[in-house]
């Protein structure tokens, strides 16, 4: 009889795990049901009085517009990963694309946030080679909402491209020859055949985005101005310099219970919604074709029986 070795390599991972994760994650749930400490940190006691204070007008205002940068950043971010995950997958130098899109990695978090901030300067890259083309005088660059959106979709762009890339790749291309041959157009095909298969890739890199961008604190401190103070910010203060750790340990708690019950939801619907939405996909696709096939179209030879064939392969991975 063998014995079951699982429990113990999964020890160490478990360990890990609880040390690392769910020890603090504790330590923060517990701060935020204490009082504040007279010089600061945390009083023994029960007290919701940090939760009272997330009610302040001023806190909603930057939650409201830490919600506005996340939303934004994060379609940006996936408008752009889209193309370029489908790019990938496509090419014959998939090893050499995946490469550019992970050398960003490599270099330090920081230095790639002040290489901005020499481009974007007044001093910087861009306002000396609009200088020397005679249309500006040291822009406003930096310290804006746009600076920090701009900094955050590259930032967090490569997070977006590996997983679409991911789900491109194993995407069935015959598919879309299907609906083409059925009357589709090549948007049409794109639009209801291939975006509804490779929504796992879609979620994941909205999750990879939005979250971390959601709890962003260094890149609107160093590249934001007053119009760019997230909620990142306000949990970094009420640590350090007000030393209100109820305060901020209940804010952490509150984005951390939002985001995750919002990602769990969605997840959810997303796995009740693609079998029924995987079904009709052919037709419509060829529905769609039809209206907007031109009088007269015709058809290259022999593309009935490759419709036939290549709608047969779509109804099966539909079914």
């Amino acid at each position: 009889m063998k014995r079951n070795y699982g429990p113990l390599y999964a020890g160490p991972q478990a360990l890990w795990l609880a040390v690392f994760f769910a020890a603090p994650l504790v330590i923060i749930v517990a701060y935020s049901f204490m009082r504040r400490g007279l010089y600061g940190g945390v009083a023994p006691g029960f007290s919701l009085e940090a939760y009272r204070e997330l009610a302040n007008p001023n806190l909603a205002a930057v939650a409201f517009r830490t919600l506005w940068v996340s939303a934004v950043a994060t379609a940006i971010t996936l408008l752009i990963a889209l193309p370029c995950g489908y790019s990938i997958a496509r090419s014959r130098n998939q090893p050499l694309r995946l490469f550019l899109v992970i050398v960003p990695f490599w270099t330090n978090f920081l230095v790639r946030i002040y290489a901005w901030i020499s481009i974007l300067g007044n001093e910087g890259f861009l306002n000396d080679f609009l200088r020397a083309l005679g249309l500006g005088n040291g822009l406003q660059f930096l310290y804006n909402q746009g600076a920090v959106i701009l900094v955050l979709v590259y930032m967090y762009l490569p997070y977006a491209i590996l997983p679409l890339f991911s789900s491109i790749d194993k995407f069935d291309f015959t598919l879309l020859e299907a609906a083409r041959d059925l009357g589709a157009s090549r948007m049409e095909s794109l639009r209801l055949v291939m975006l509804p298969n490779i929504r796992g890739g879609i979620v994941t890199s909205l999750l990879f985005t939005f979250i971390p961008i959601f709890g962003a604190y260094a890149i609107p401190l160093l590249v934001g101005g007053k119009d760019s103070y997230m909620l990142g910010n306000v949990i970094a203060d009420q640590v350090t310099k007000t030393r209100n750790w109820p305060l901020a340990a209940s804010i952490s708690m509150t984005v951390t219970f939002i985001t995750g019950l919002a990602a769990i939801l969605y997840l959810a619907r997303s796995r009740r919604t693609a079998p029924a939405a995987q079904a009709p996909l052919a037709a419509q696709a060829a529905h769609e074709g039809r209206d907007s096939r031109r009088p007269g179209d015709s058809r290259r030879p022999g593309a009935k029986g490759g419709a036939r064939g290549a709608a047969g392969k779509a109804a099966e991975a539909a079914a």
